[in-house]
């Protein structure tokens, strides 16, 4: 290395005659060739500089791109190189005048920033556009350094005085660097008017992409007081949509959707978002990044303006090539694009992709169907029929992802499907993400009293309660007690059980809480656990990634930038970054055109509600169909619909594979009059189960207690009422 120095400094010192400084060109080359290398040039430093006096551009790139490598760190090399900035900043060449401004811009020694102040002054007013041009961006750099020396140096006005320039290059870099200046400081907000964003808008058609992409970026500080205003905006903005540069059409995009806050007509709205429409899809016959930006942004977009692009759906269908992260940024669009009229379509294609061997993307699928099942009631019964059709395959992923979004599927539509939970139960053994196995409890405790054998179900779960997950657990636990409100016979001997786990062998601090709390209401007021276990659930909702309309506004003020992909504001990863928020206007008023609403099934029974016979007898681990052996004997259990899969029969189906049974409806309905029969713990006499030789349960409770919440007895069904009472 040290060889190599000493050549290298031969070679830039010699005195043979090199009158137009070829041989130290050829020297330059080798040094930088090894900067980029990782070796070390620096002690080359005064043989580089003297450098600095050659009459030639090529060499003056290489010096000053040298003097940026090493002045940073090493001051003493850029005091050397002051007395050669100064020449250079005056010399009849303005690419020459040019880079020395660039160069010092870059190097934040003190003493250089000094030396560039009135370079910098005069070269803000330079008779070259390619100097003015250069010199705001320095300005920009400048402030980087020191933003009060900006301000002191009145160098922001005389940026302001550039955007009335008649170079629309050295318009777009004054507004790129006045836009990054008031993004950087606390105390400096840019605001443009209208006179100033005509002006702008006119210097973007003799701009190229980068000079585009900062005016559109600087219209964002315009704030329209009339609707006018923002129409006339939107109107010359409107021709940038064709753009072959994706990066303008997205600044585009952004600007038009700032400026639709301020438009006063849903008239006037509609046809912009329809001019919007083609753009975005255009977009998506790029290359797989550009794809997945857009994506991500039309999410955005979709959620504010629902009928963007409802006309455009097959436009986002998967091909077979498409990389993995734009198939799953295509779903969600998929998902927002269903309506009623499309369902059928999305359902078909959704199936299709269920069948592929990337398993992320079939396990979005069939979530998928679930979502559309929950978000459109009429298709409910459609994407039921396909889920089954797809348990059926007996795929491990799929059935487990189609058992989740069952189990999405009843809470939305209670008393609707129970006669699929034994086609459900069939599949117990296959069970092994803690997601799907939670699924599968919860769906078990929450018609424990219409699924027979719903103890054994349980209790083929309870045998590794304490090595499965929270998640599990926590499913297991409210489960036992459900079952145990709904049969108290069936549930007696495990809610001991588990509560006792729960309470005293498992670490987790959620499932000790909630243990205790089932324990205290059980054995305290079952009214009111009864109240709080059986309560109704919250409303469901298909939307995956529904944002608040705050944290929506400000994502779409950044459309096309990092924050519309990461799903969060500019300044919760980047430090210096500003809040942006809808600028206050009389002319603000937040038009939206909302999707028709969704049409509801009727209330009406069906022949879904009426229990057909079974004459089956239910293997060890299957739901067996209620009213099978207990309906004649047990009072509570009378009401109780036979499980089978008769009224959403897949299983009948050819062996020829999936026989598409979504393209016909069954009107469904909710269950009547097979309301789950509550057993009021507190009130019930010891005589009640006489009738059919069952134990006695006492009135005190689920077992009894002490204040120490520990178990008196394990056996209930043995406890003395007198003993309890005490």
């Amino acid at each position: 290395m040290l060889c190599k120095v000493h050549d290298l400094r031969a070679e830039l010192t010699s005195e043979k005659k090199d009158p137009r400084g070829q041989r130290k060109k050829v020297a330059m080359k080798k040094v930088v060739a090894n900067m980029t290398m990782g070796n070390d040039m620096s002690p080359l430093y005064q043989e580089v500089i003297a450098c600095m006096s050659i009459p030639d551009l090529e060499v003056k790139k290489m010096v000053y791109l040298f003097l940026i490598n090493y002045a940073r760190a090493r001051a003493e090399i850029a005091n050397l190189a002051v007395n050669g900035f100064e020449d250079d900043v005056n010399d009849p060449n303005p690419l020459i005048r040019a880079m020395a401004i660039r160069t010092m811009g870059y190097i934040y020694v003190d003493r250089v920033i000094e030396s560039l102040i009135d370079p910098l002054r005069h070269c803000l007013r330079d008779r070259d556009p390619y100097v003015r041009k250069t010199s705001a961006m320095a300005v920009l750099k400048l402030s980087m350094f020191d933003r009060s020396l900006v301000e002191e140096e009145k160098f922001l006005d005389m940026l302001k005085d550039l955007l009335a320039d008649g170079n629309p290059s050295v318009v777009a870099n004054a507004v790129a660097a006045l836009t990054e200046i008031s993004e950087r400081s606390p105390h400096i907000k840019l605001k443009l008017n209208m006179k100033i964003a005509n002006k702008l808008i006119t210097a973007l058609n003799e701009c190229n992409e980068w000079g585009q992409i900062y005016i559109l970026e600087s219209l964002m500080y315009v704030v329209p007081q009339e609707s006018s205003d923002a129409e006339t905006v939107i109107e010359r903005i409107v021709p940038r949509l064709q753009h072959g540069n994706s990066g303008v059409v997205l600044a585009s995009v952004k600007v038009i959707s700032y400026m639709m806050n301020y438009v006063a007509q849903t008239e006037t709205l509609e046809p912009i978002l329809r001019k919007l429409s083609p753009p975005l899809v255009t977009l998506l016959t790029s290359g797989p990044e550009v794809q997945y930006i857009t994506l991500r942004n039309i999410q955005l977009l979709l959620q504010r303006w629902p009928t963007i692009l409802q006309n455009q759906l097959r436009a986002f269908f998967c091909k077979y090539d498409d990389p993995i992260y734009v198939k799953l940024a295509k779903l969600e669009v998929i998902l927002s694009l269903t309506t009623e009229e499309n369902a059928r379509v999305v359902l078909t294609e959704l199936v299709e992709y269920a069948t592929e061997i990337d398993v992320d993307f079939v396990r979005k699928a069939v979530r998928s169907i679930g979502r559309i099942a929950i978000k459109i009631e009429l298709a409910a019964d459609r994407c039921v029929r396909a889920l089954l059709d797809l348990i059926q395959t007996k795929v491990n992923y799929v059935v487990q992802e189609a058992i989740i979004v069952i189990r999405d599927i009843f809470r939305k539509y209670p008393n609707r499907y129970e006669t699929i939970i034994a086609t459900l139960c069939e599949n117990l053994d296959t069970l092994d993400e803690p997601e799907a196995r939670a699924a599968m409890i919860w769906i078990v405790g929450q018609y424990a009293d219409r699924i027979d054998n719903s103890d054994r179900v349980l209790a083929t779960f309870l045998d590794t309660f304490l090595d499965d997950p929270a998640e599990v657990q926590l499913a297991m636990l409210t489960a036992v007690v459900k079952l145990f409100i709904m049969r108290p016979t069936a549930g007696q001997d495990m809610v001991p059980k588990v509560l006792k786990w729960a309470t005293e062998e498992v670490d987790s601090p959620d499932i000790r809480d909630r243990g205790f709390i089932y324990w205290r209401l059980l054995s305290t007021d079952p009214e009111m656990a009864r109240a709080v276990v059986l309560s109704d659930k919250p409303e469901i909702s298909a939307e995956g990634e529904r944002l608040d309309m705050p944290l929506l506004e400000e994502l779409l003020l950044q459309v096309g930038t990092l924050s519309s992909i990461y799903r969060k504001p500019p300044c919760t990863f980047i430090p210096f970054a500003k809040k942006r928020v809808l600028g206050v206007s009389s002319a603000l008023t937040r038009l939206t055109i909302a999707p028709p609403p969704v049409s509801r099934l009727p209330r009406t029974m069906s022949t879904m509600n009426k229990p057909p016979q079974s004459s089956k007898q239910p293997s060890q681990g299957q739901a067996a169909a209620p009213g099978d052996r207990e309906a004649a004997t047990d009072p509570s259990r009378s009401s109780s619909v036979q499980l089978s899969a008769s009224a959403l029969d897949v299983t009948s189906a050819g062996a020829g594979g999936m026989s598409n049974p979504y393209i016909s409806d069954i009107t469904p309905a909710p269950m009547q009059g097979n309301d789950a029969v509550l057993i009021d713990l507190m009130s019930m006499e010891d005589d009640e189960y006489a009738a059919d030789g069952s134990s006695a349960i006492n009135s005190g409770g689920m077992v009894g207690f002490n204040a120490n919440f520990g178990m008196s007895a394990m056996n209930m069904a043995s406890l003395d009422p007198a003993t309890s009472s005490a």
